[in-house]
């Protein structure tokens, strides 16, 4: 079994951690290992056994290199070993098996796996010490576009008036504006830029429209970008600028093309012509996201845990995954419906982006799979990008997995604007 990562950390981890070992006896599993010849199985109820070989009736296998285990276990994995669904992805890990059984356990196999590497040390959360009140001002927007009702809720800090440029912030796919909490909360931001963020019609605490009950959520392009601009126009933002990542980079992109004389400058976080989907896509073919047998909220988060990078604290790290678990039904797969599909811009349009009527930054996280640096640079040399920028350390959510490295590139963009 040398071959084999050392398995048996395993159920130190599950023993250690009470909320492992609750989810490993709620959903009781078994799966093999299999590396260089070798295979071990593991039986999971509660508590995690170790047993050489490959068991009989095991839901699926694991099959990688040992190169591959030994990558994903360094306590900093190189970009593309930092999760199991990353490793799917980019072809490094194999599942044989039971497909939808590896879907059902994504987040509960991340954090179980993730015990192969050195553990981090204890960092306690800083103390708040005296209670504060924090200056973001949360708010209902009531408006009429696409002929129906919307109840849009978003939050703003700084300036209103006196010279404060709005900054209009897009979250990514299945998520909502909360992502956006640290730059609201940064002085030096709020400073000059009215920051606002707001969650899109069925996500966070913004409302669906009436009737939703009888429909599939599906974002377009037109949808999205009639939403930002209904948006912008009922808050009488005058030149404001347009933040966005993920879908929201994508959004910025569409944004610059049809409305590039209303905007001071665009920021793409994660932007790219399109999404890189991956080796494997027999996740998305399963559509784990929205089906009955399986918690799509919960393999939701496991989905896109692979995107973040393994150097962002673990606090800002799981309040981003947080953020994925509470979204509503189906939203997230309608959400990637544009990202992947209708909003994919590898149809010659960007041929008429004119960076100089609407300046466009971009930054990309190194630790994407998705919105990849390869991809950005593509784009960035393409639409002859105002500026471009790889994230050291920083994964596809950057500004709500690690705010403090993130500001570190944000602030010099934000000096040009």
């Amino acid at each position: 079994m040398s071959s084999l990562p050392r398995l048996e950390k395993l159920a130190e981890v599950v023993r250690d951690r009470a909320a492992l070992h609750q989810r490993g006896g709620l959903a009781p599993l078994s799966l093999v290992v299999r590396s260089g010849g070798a295979a071990a199985s593991l039986e999971i109820a509660g508590s995690v056994t170790v047993v050489a070989g490959a068991a009989v009736g095991a839901a699926f296998a694991l099959v990688a290199s040992p190169d591959t285990w030994a990558k994903f276990a360094l306590a900093v994995p190189p970009v593309g070993y930092q999760s199991l669904v990353g490793m799917v992805r980019m072809g490094h890990l194999r599942v044989e098996g039971d497909m939808l059984a590896f879907g059902r356990n994504l987040l509960f196999l991340e954090q179980l796996f993730a015990g192969l590497r050195p553990a981090a040390p204890a960092r306690p959360p800083a103390a708040i010490g005296t209670p504060m009140i924090e200056p973001i001002v949360g708010r209902y927007l009531r408006l009429d576009f696409n002929g129906r009702p919307h109840r849009i809720y978003f939050e703003e800090a700084g300036p209103k008036e006196g010279g404060g440029i709005p900054l209009v912030c897009l979250h990514t796919a299945g998520a909502d504006g909360r992502q956006y909490r640290a730059l609201l909360n940064d002085p030096e931001i709020t400073r000059r830029f009215r920051v606002i963020a707001f969650d899109l019609p069925w996500h966070g605490k913004s409302s669906p429209p009436p009737g939703f009950e009888r429909e599939p959520y599906q974002l377009t392009t037109d949808l999205y970008v009639d939403t930002v601009m209904a948006v912008c126009r009922a808050l009488g933002l005058e030149r404001p600028v347009v933040m966005g990542c993920s879908i929201g980079g994508r959004a910025v992109l569409h944004l610059a093309l049809r409305h590039g004389d209303y905007f001071r400058a665009a920021i793409g976080l994660q932007s790219a012509t399109h999404a890189d989907a991956g080796a494997d896509t027999r996740l998305r073919d399963l559509r784990l996201l929205h089906r009955p047998d399986v918690h799509g909220q919960e393999a939701a988060a496991g989905s896109v845990a692979c995107l973040i990078a393994p150097t962002s604290p673990e606090a800002e790290k799981w309040e981003t995954l947080w953020h994925y678990m509470q979204g509503g039904p189906g939203v997230f797969l309608g959400d990637l419906h544009y990202y992947f599909t209708d909003g994919d811009l590898r149809n010659g349009l960007l041929d008429r982006l004119d960076t100089k009527r609407c300046p466009l930054h971009l930054l990309t996280g190194e630790y994407d799979l998705s919105a990849t640096p390869e991809l950005t640079a593509e784009l960035a040399k393409l639409v002859k990008a105002t500026s471009f920028q790889v994230m050291e350390g920083l994964g596809h959510f950057p500004m709500s997995e690690n705010p403090a490295q993130f500001r570190k590139y944000l602030l010099p963009v934000l000096e040009r604007i």
